[in-house]
């Protein structure tokens, strides 16, 4: 049988050697060991990984490709064909949901800067009177937030708490969860909520949340492997230029519901880091911004400007 060491892998797969580790680690990939200790694969690790690779572009998660790689290691396919459908199924039905929300989300910026186009042109101060907030449905109205400052779940659904961990090593630990800010929501094509002129003392606030937030990740261990390769994957190819304070990679618009999910992901481990995303055409633009005590993250995660 034909033996490949990790660089060789590497190589044939186009899998990083430290996201082939991390499989190891999490049970998706065995390796042999040589005398010296060398892990060492078979020609089936090959043919292993283009199935977790496939499994991955679907959006199933590590612990539903460890089972789903038993299954397929049985060699049944109809019994692979079963355990899979109804896991596609389920990101269907979830894609399609975060489909609708962007759709109606997009027609609220859309009405907004229609209304915001129609209004005459003022010397004043704007207030309520030249009617910057009035005429357009849903606007003006802040997210609905729950006690502590985080915005309420929606209608039926239960907020998740945050599993607590320890920081990763070499971090410092974080005094208290970072507090989420959202845009608003929608379902079913109702309109979303916008704040379009918070006042001044709440536009500082959110400015300046994450300069405020400690340089502290609740990630650790696995995890925190885990996230990384998820990043490495998600932003592979991007053409980066450096912004203040950060970085702007550019990436192929369709990757946009992979980076917000794990840019929101991120935020709730991570509350240091700044994302903002624009959509340019075909084009994804991702700000990525730091504190000057987290650029060594940043660039480590995200890479440096070229």
């Amino acid at each position: 049988m034909t033996s490949m060491r990790i660089s060789q892998l590497a190589e044939r797969s186009g899998v990083p050697a430290t996201t082939l580790r991390f499989y190891e680690s999490a049970g998706l990939l065995s390796a042999a060991r040589t005398p010296a200790g060398y892990r060492v694969y078979g020609e089936d690790a090959v043919e292993r990984l283009a199935f977790i690779g496939a499994a991955k572009h679907l959006g199933l998660a590590l612990e539903e490709i460890g089972e789903l790689v038993g299954v397929w290691e049985a060699g049944a396919c109809r019994d692979v064909k079963a355990d899979l459908r109804p896991r596609i199924a389920a990101r269907l039905a979830d894609a399609e949901v975060r489909a609708a929300e962007l759709a109606a989300f997009t027609a609220s910026l859309r009405g907004a800067l229609a209304h915001l186009d129609a209004l005459p042109d003022r010397a004043g101060r704007c207030d309520p009177e030249c009617g910057f907030l009035s005429g357009t449905p849903a606007l003006g109205r802040a997210p609905a937030r729950a006690p502590g400052g985080a915005p309420a779940p929606a209608p039926g659904r239960a907020a998740a708490p945050a599993p607590a961990r320890a920081p990763a090593p070499g971090r410092t630990p974080a005094s208290a969860p970072a507090s989420a800010s959202a845009s608003g929501g929608a379902r079913g094509g109702q309109p979303v909520d916008v704040v379009l002129t918070p006042g001044r003392p709440g536009a500082e606030q959110e400015l300046e949340r994450w300069r405020a937030a400690p340089v502290a990740c609740s990630l650790t261990g696995e995890g925190l492997h885990e996230r990384t390769a998820q990043w490495r994957e998600a932003v592979d190819g991007a053409t980066r230029a450096a912004v203040p304070e950060g970085l702007r990679l550019t990436l192929p618009v369709g990757r946009a519901a992979r980076i917000a999910e794990l840019a929101a992901a991120e935020q709730r481990c991570c509350p240091f880091f700044d994302f903002r995303l624009h959509l340019d055409g075909p084009r994804l633009h991702l700000e990525v911004r730091a504190p000057a005590d987290g650029g060594a993250l940043l660039a480590d995660l995200f890479g440096s400007a070229r």
